[in-house]
């Protein structure tokens, strides 16, 4: 997406008017204007000099953003808040000279005292107005050269509504100004007075610096909305300690590139990102995650640009230098989403695009109207005046921007990225999860989670002789064994004559002695198995484990689990988005028993079992006709399924957040985190439907009241009235949305449930199903490697695979040769004994 900054857009109308003009640019696929940042987003193939030349043609300035915009946002002042300034010094101007119109205005309603010479001279009074009132429109001329401009581009904007009010009001009041010195000169000061009491000078003074009021308050809050963004520009350091040619140099961050060596002491940022050569250190990532507790960084492993330094002296390898740091693709992803439109935002686009042609219209028929009922010309004016000032288009083109902004850059404050304005519009409407269990709702890496020594064997001297058998195996397993044989401070022996016999286990001698291990199967041929320790294996394979079996000379040393155990928050997270309404389903390569066992300690609705990357695209097509499903995977072995999924959640990115197949990207592996976004996204909506609901009101009830339908009921609207209303109603917009800065994402307890997702609906698929009896099969990986060979062959949509009973049940959507399933299974390794 090219980005550009958009100039003198002023309300809903202008940003409407320049995506029309672009959209019909030859080679523009898709273009967003944000009137909120003032930022336009384009797609396709069209040259930045003819996007350029149609912004400029509709009226408007545009310029493209480059390259390095952000890399140097911080240093530039780019996203800073300039406008606010220079409204304040607007207002203080206007209020200067507004202020004496005001006491005029208070000697004519109670009788304030005047200088002498005004009070005998009205008529010089009267061009005191004037004069006043000219200085106030010099100081907001910025209303008049936008309103007529537009005008003149046939595209009018809010700015025309205030100029055509003022300026209807002052040149109105300055031909009543010349009749009444007529009537002066002429000496019939009945007459004069008459025409005295037709003036709108402070109606169109007042108008001007109210609108200006309402203005300031729009842009402070307006300024407001992209504080978390600018607080993660700010985050980026501005030097760097290099080493080069054995020397510590600083330098500027700009200067630091790949492969550079860099140290980083106690207290620091760290510039960008790299890999630990030297030190350890606690390092503080809660700028990028939102997570306050500090990690464990020791060599070899991976850190981030403005992450700190707590503790420890670190000498870093820099990966990922100027725009491609973390912290770079961080601010890219808000920064683009808040270019981008929300699909809700598309109502208050066509209204604005009419919204003020029609108020004129409205406005001149008010004042014909009126003119027809006998009143007079200034009463008629006044309500025609009204009309226009009080009509507000930017409440309607702000109510979703600044709601989408502040959502954004408060999720990225908790380490949730949302890519676009319509990934975080639609996460809160998701019906299905779908998790993958591998990474997701485990933690991925096999674990011990039980050892349990034979009757009169010890746990240590268990750990001790396995760890001794795994050293040598590459298994996965083996180094789930090693690692707590580490945590455990045993120490690891050296064992003679190693043999690993695939599939079936291990064996070695250790002083003498004969050591055995793996699984039910093969110990049986090295030790005798007692009946309850079977039963003890039998219920941890159903908890979902895979007991390992030791031995030692013939003697049973007793059975180590090991498991990819659950993560601590997994629970938790599945039961909040059951609370929500939505419905859970686990994905896994995992055999059903494994796969059950798991998903009865997450708690998960459903569980489907026996699928590889492929299968998990078509299960989330089959899901997407019961409902909108939203994926969760690790965003690389899973980009299938989240292509696929209404909304693809990649999870536990770290430093990978620019992941492609994802809407949303979550930089910590905590699944919690899931309905952290979901509740972000519905308080996002909830908030726009707020904004949408306040700009349509306002305005629905707004111009009646100042054409005057109400004033049989007493009810009627004073011109600088109308302006005021105007002038607030955009603040009250945008103050709403800043409410979303106090959200508690994390926050169940106000949770609620939606309507209930379309009920299951079952494909009947013709298939054939065939069992093969396999040999060697020892653990899930065993499976997954038989799995794997037998479902990437044409015709074979899924294969169950179970080492425990040594099958593969494969189901066929296509015919499959006996030979061509055997051959396949035997290549990985395991041969075939039968087929059926």
């Amino acid at each position: 997406m090219q980005q550009y900054t958009i100039t003198g857009m002023s309300c809903a109308a202008c940003s409407a008017r320049v995506e029309k003009a672009v959209s019909a640019v030859p080679g523009v696929t898709s273009c967003s204007v944000s009137l909120l940042t003032n930022s336009m987003g384009v797609e396709g193939s069209a040259a930045p000099e003819a996007v350029i030349a149609a912004v400029e043609n509709a009226g408007y300035g545009a310029s493209a953003k480059g390259a390095q915009r952000r890399a140097a946002a911080a240093e530039s002042g780019e996203l800073k808040d300039t406008e606010t300034p220079k409204m304040l010094h607007r207002l203080t101007l206007s209020v200067i000279f507004w202020l004496p119109l005001m006491y005029i205005m208070g000697w004519m309603l109670w009788g304030w005292p005047l200088p002498p010479f005004f009070e005998n001279n009205h008529l010089a009074l009267m061009m005191f107005e004037m004069l006043d009132t000219i200085a106030v429109m010099v100081i907001n001329q910025k209303f008049f050269v936008s309103g007529f401009k537009g005008l003149l581009h046939r595209a009018p904007n809010m700015d025309t509504l205030v100029a055509m009010g003022a300026a209807a009001a002052f040149g109105y009041s300055t031909v009543m100004l010349f009749l009444m010195a007529d009537a002066a000169v002429r000496g019939d000061t009945a007459q004069a007075m008459v025409y005295m009491d037709e003036m709108y000078f402070e109606s169109a003074a007042t108008i001007l610096t109210l609108i200006t009021v309402g203005k300031t308050l729009e842009a402070y809050s307006k300024g407001r909305t992209t504080d978390a963004l600018k607080s993660l520009m700010k985050l980026a350091p501005k030097t760097a300690t290099v080493v080069r040619g054995g020397v510590e140099t600083e330098i500027a961050i700009d200067a630091v590139q790949k492969d550079d060596i860099f140290v980083v002491r106690p207290g620091e940022n760290i510039p960008v990102d790299g890999v630990i050569l030297e030190g350890h250190s606690a390092v503080n990532e809660s700028a990028l995650t939102g997570e306050s507790i500090p990690v464990d960084k020791a060599q070899g492993d991976p850190v981030s640009a403005a992450t700190i330094n707590q503790s420890g002296f670190l000498r870093c390898r820099a990966t990922r230098v100027g725009e491609d740091t973390t912290l770079a693709q961080i601010i890219q992803m808000v920064s683009d989403a808040a270019a981008t439109k929300a699909p809700i935002a598309k109502v208050a686009d066509k209204v604005s695009g009419v919204f003020v042609p029609a108020v004129i219209a409205i406005a001149a028929v008010t004042f014909v109207v009126w003119l027809v009922l006998g009143q007079t010309v200034g009463y008629a004016l006044a309500r025609g005046i009204s009309v226009l000032v009080i009509s507000c288009p930017c409440a309607l083109g702000l109510a979703t921007p600044v709601a989408i902004m502040v959502g954004n850059g408060m999720g990225a404050k908790h380490g949730i990225l949302f890519k676009t304005a319509v990934s975080l519009e639609e996460t809160g409407k998701v019906e299905i999860v779908a998790l993958d269990k591998t990474g997701t709702i485990t933690s991925g890496t096999p674990q011990v989670t039980d050892v349990l020594p034979a009757e009169g064997v010890s746990e240590a001297a268990l750990l001790e002789l396995a760890s001794a058998l795994e050293r040598k195996s590459e298994h996965p397993l083996a180094r789930a064994v090693l690692a707590r044989a580490e945590e455990q401070g045993v120490a690891v022996r050296e064992v003679t004559d190693f043999q690993a016999l695939p599939g079936n286990g291990l064996t070695g001698r250790w002083q003498g002695e004969t050591l055995a291990g793996g699984s039910l199967n093969f110990i049986r041929t090295q030790a005798v198995v007692p009946q309850a320790v079977q039963a003890q294996a039998e219920t941890l394979a159903e908890a979902g484990k895979t007991p390992l079996f030791f031995s030692r000379n013939g003697q049973l040393l007793g059975i180590i689990a090991v498991a990819d155990a659950i993560k601590a928050d997994s629970p938790q997270a599945v039961r909040e988005m059951q609370n929500m309404g939505i419905r859970v389903v686990m994905l896994t390569g995992d055999n059903e028993r494994t796969a059950r066992a798991i998903g009865r300690q997450a708690g998960v609705d459903e569980v489907v079992a026996g699928v590889l990357p492929d299968g998990k695209e078509q299960v989330i097509r089959r899901l997407k006709a019961q409902g909108k499903v939203a994926m969760v995977g690790d965003g690389i072995n899973d980009a299938p399924a989240l292509t696929r999924a209404d909304i693809g959640i990649a999870i536990g990115a770290g430093a990978d957040v620019a992941i492609d197949a994802a809407d949303v990207v979550l930089m910590k592996s905590r699944l919690t985190d899931v309905p952290a976004a979901i509740r972000m996204s519905r308080a996002t909506l909830r908030n726009i439907h707020e904004n949408l609901f306040w700009a349509f009101f306002y305005n629905t009830i707004g111009i009646p009241l100042a054409a005057g339908v109400f004033i049989p009921l007493g009810l009627t609207l004073n011109p600088m009235f109308g302006a005021a209303a105007m002038s607030l109603s955009s603040f009250c917009v945008v103050s709403n949305a800043l409410r979303l800065n106090f959200f508690k994402l994390r926050d169940a307890s106000r949770d609620h449930k939606r309507k209930p997702h379309a009920k299951q609906h079952k494909e009947e698929i013709k298939t054939m199903e065939k069992t093969l009896k396999i040999e060697g099969m020892m653990c899930p990986h065993c499976e997954a490697r038989v799995k794997g060979a037998l479902e990437a062959l044409e015709g074979v949509s899924a294969a169950v695979v179970s080492h425990e009973s040594g099958t593969a049940v494969v189901t066929l959507t296509a015919p499959v040769e006996d030979a061509v399933l055997k051959k396949t299974v035997e290549d990985a390794g395991y041969p075939v004994t039968d087929l059926a």
